[in-house]
């Protein structure tokens, strides 16, 4: 488990650490979205970046990726690790075995 449900309003984002990973979860359109919160770029803490649909901003140099495949727009290979999640019973579950 990453979080329970009502930890994360709609629209909302929360920032949290699983073991090693430092994780970011978005609740977009009831749907929840798990990537790790670094651009694969620099480094960049993604939780600070502007969020528009399922469009995250890097907060240091405005690459933007889609929160849904972890990919980059404009260079799909470049991409940041997404997760699969599913809620049960109202906790937020995170499939962590990839990382």
């Amino acid at each position: 488990m990453a979080a329970g449900r009502d930890d994360l309003a709609a629209g909302g984002r929360l920032r949290l650490k699983v073991g090693n990973t430092d994780l970011l979860l978005l609740m977009i359109g009831g749907e929840v979205f798990a990537l790790k919160n670094q651009c694969p770029h620099l480094g960049c803490a993604m939780h600070r970046g502007k969020l528009e649909g399922y469009l995250l901003w890097c907060p240091c140099h405005d690459w933007i990726f889609d929160v849904r495949t972890g990919e980059f727009v404009i260079a799909p290979e470049i991409k940041i690790p997404v997760f699969p999640v599913k809620v049960v019973d109202g906790k937020i579950m995170v499939n962590m075995e990839e990382e």
